[in-house]
């Protein structure tokens, strides 16, 4: 499926990719094999596991980043070196607990709204 908007629900045993456009919703969700604690203690995800999404993401033009803890934000300095594609889709960085999927395509749909929005507007900018 082609989609505009993606938001991907990410920590650090999984990530939930939704990809949508106004009719469809494709859903998957991707399990981390290893965490790896290093000495501080704090978990950090595989490559092999951003990886894995990165392809999910292939083709996608605007991504939203959510989830609890730096999962994502380890992600996104993943896609900055490694993903360039990715990494310029990427729009915003926002915090969640643990929504459904629902409530995930539910809060990009209306992020994806106001950013619509204001791309449009030229005084915005």
């Amino acid at each position: 499926m082609t989609t505009f908007h993606a938001i991907v629900w990410i920590d650090h045993k999984e990530a939930h990719v939704l990809m949508f456009d106004r009719e469809h919703v494709e859903a998957q969700r991707i399990k981390a094999r290893s965490q790896h604690t290093p000495k501080h203690g704090n978990p950090t995800a595989d490559k092999d596991f951003f990886n894995e999404i990165v392809l999910a993401l292939d083709g996608v033009s605007e991504v939203l980043l959510t989830g609890p803890a730096n999962a994502k934000l380890e992600f996104r300095e993943h896609c900055k070196h490694h993903a360039h594609a990715v990494d310029k889709a990427v729009v915003d960085m926002v915090n969640s607990d643990h929504p459904s999927d629902a409530q995930l395509v539910a809060m990009a749909r209306t992020y994806f709204l106001k950013f619509d929005q204001a791309a449009a507007d030229p005084s915005v900018r």
